[in-house]
């Protein structure tokens, strides 16, 4: 599917499988995440008469639609929105001339995007660095290889040149980059569970090690979310070591997931399919409460009122693309997650 020109142009778009009886959500559904095609802006677009059927254009958002159809989106160019230098506090853990490793905290977006243009890392590496940071010239994601999620804490390299840009994206894409996060799930995932081995795409490994391989697609009904395929998306491993059991009788766990794959979303997706949704993740947990009665009713309130997903990038490490030489660094747990941690009962027996 075609991605919307930053300097206007046509966006096709293809109706899938069980569509929303009305045009603009269908579109919203079916628009990819980087053309930034909100429900609004495909009103007004629609209400502008951008939006084609076989040529014609289609002014009612109520409009019926059908799978298959192709739907053409012209559009003006968009309004070019630069990402500026801000002087953010950061937590540089290491740094040279060609990398930068960050102690991202949470609340903070790494790009820009609609919605979120200032108060990025990215606007704070703008200032951090200067000029001396990879693609200011033009890439859409300056030095930036990997992401974690805005309510995600912890470790994150960046690039400060074009060559270790393009080394540090060559680790990624063949998976050789360690990256270990620390979970807070509800429920215990151990391998003697027969549920748990009856979920596709499940195994243990060697020490009790969980294994998770799917594919990872966006949502068919909501864009803002990711969901687990076995039929196309993105092939997704996440690998989990149980740490520490909670409660008695247990009802939580501290994991050690470790990523072979970086999908977004990927260990909330995952650990919500196999049952073991993260504590505060109001996306993918559900609505699971933890047992008063098994962990304490200050632990198990505090849990519920977790305000984010219990989960920390705690291990990263890589070879320096420029040096060659093996890094490797640590963060501890930040004081939200290991506050709760102290409220919760180690199991007995």
């Amino acid at each position: 599917m075609a991605i919307l020109p930053p300097h206007g142009g046509t966006l096709s778009i293809t109706i899938g499988e069980d569509p929303p009886e009305r045009l603009d959500k269908a579109l919203a559904r079916e628009a990819p995440e980087e053309a930034a095609l909100s429900r609004s802006r495909l009103m007004k677009l629609i209400a502008e008469g951008a939006v084609r059927l076989k040529g014609v254009p289609v002014t009612d958002p109520k409009a019926r639609v059908l799978e298959g159809q192709v739907y053409e989106i012209v559009t003006g160019a968009a309004a070019e929105v630069e990402a500026l230098p801000e002087a953010i506090p950061l937590s540089v853990v290491w740094e040279d001339a060609d990398l930068v490793v960050i102690d991202k905290p949470v609340g903070m977006v790494v790009h820009p995007a609609p919605g979120q243009w200032t108060g990025t890392l990215v606007n704070a590496l703008l200032h951090h660095c200067g000029a001396s940071l990879s693609g200011i010239g033009g890439e859409k994601r300056p030095g930036i290889v990997h992401r974690i999620d805005k309510d995600t804490s912890g470790l994150l390299v960046v690039a400060k040149t074009d060559r270790a840009h393009q080394g540090l994206a060559a680790q990624f894409e063949a998976h050789t980059v360690e990256r270990r996060y620390l979970a807070l799930v509800h429920g215990v995932p151990e391998p003697s569970d027969p549920r748990l081995r009856g979920i596709r795409g499940v195994s243990f490994e060697p020490g009790g090690v969980l294994r998770i391989a799917t594919g990872i697609a966006r949502h068919r009904t909501d864009r803002q979310r990711q969901a687990v395929t076995f039929e196309g998306g993105r092939h997704a491993i996440t690998r989990a070591r149980l740490l520490e059991r909670f409660g008695t009788p247990p009802a939580a766990a501290l994991l050690e997931c470790r990523l072979e794959t970086g999908r977004t979303h990927q260990i909330r997706v995952h650990m919500s399919h196999v049952g073991h949704g993260l504590i505060g993740d109001q996306t993918y947990g559900g609505r699971r409460k933890l047992s008063a009665k098994a962990v304490g009713a200050e632990a198990a309130q505090a849990a519920e009122a977790f305000p984010r997903q219990a989960l920390h990038a705690a291990t990263l490490g890589f070879c320096h693309p420029v040096t060659g030489e093996d890094l490797s660094f640590e963060s501890p747990l930040p004081a939200d997650m290991a506050a709760l941690l102290a409220l919760f009962p180690r199991m007995q027996g």
